[in-house]
């Protein structure tokens, strides 16, 4: 991943991180719920998708995954057309106007957090679908932290459901990361609790923290590259 732009250097005007905390989280599956109903993609995509993990002993971790928010980000890099970009606070977003369909970031995302749009999603009954609800066909879409939100202070539907409290949403540039019943300075809870970005040794700088402890452990066995393709035991087809 050494060709994927750095953006290390960029203060951006928010600086948007999720932490998910893997002992609360039960793999419950709302969150994935949750996203489709607030977004409408095609059956079968998941912008939030649970996957569960065989550990050395037997037991099975849940692990929720969104788009990482690459701060080195393949995708961007890889774009022919420039239609993946960061908006001014570091969100990763897709310009659905410029996409061609390539689909050349799906293939550049180690993360399986890509997907294309082959026809349109069929509109939901009595619903008033707003930008984020429109799903042109021949291009590629993904989540995107559900940014509007963030900016009016509210969280995105996958933290707002899950009943566990396991998805914390927040500013880097704060310090701070809230799950909606808690605010937390995130630099003293990342160190004072065990934490891993996926994939880390491909240095894409993801921007997705997972805590882990005694009961979720065994997703340690599968934060590498190397050991997470393909997916494995996803909770739900």
């Amino acid at each position: 991943m050494e060709n994927a732009r750095d953006n290390s250097g960029i203060k951006w005007r928010y600086d948007w991180v999720m932490v998910i905390d893997l002992e609360k989280c039960e793999g419950c599956g709302l969150c994935e719920e949750a996203c489709i109903a607030a977004h409408n993609p095609l059956p079968g995509q998941k912008w939030m998708k649970v996957y569960a993990f065989e550990t050395p002993t037997g037991d099975i971790s849940p692990l929720p995954r969104p788009c990482m928010q690459c701060q080195k980000a393949p995708c961007v890099s890889i774009c022919p057309v420039g239609a993946n970009y960061y908006n001014q606070d570091g969100i990763v977003l897709i310009d659905k106007d410029r996409c061609i369909g390539c689909r050349m970031c799906m293939a550049a995302c180690p993360y399986g957090a890509r997907y294309f749009n082959w026809r349109a999603p069929l509109p939901k009954k009595g619903e008033s679908h707003g930008l984020e609800n429109i799903h042109p066909v021949g291009v590629v879409e993904k989540c995107m932290f559900c940014y509007p939100a963030l900016e009016k202070g509210d969280l995105p539907p996958c933290a707002k459901a899950c009943p566990m409290k396991a998805i914390y949403l927040g500013d880097r540039n704060q310090d701070i990361v809230t799950n909606g019943e808690e605010t937390l300075k995130l630099s003293k809870l990342l160190s004072e609790r065990d934490s891993f970005r996926l994939f880390e040794e491909l240095g894409t700088e993801p921007k997705v923290y997972y805590l882990t402890g005694e009961r979720s452990r065994g997703c340690l066995e599968w934060r590498k590259a190397s050991r997470f393709l393909p997916p494995s035991y996803p909770l739900s087809p």
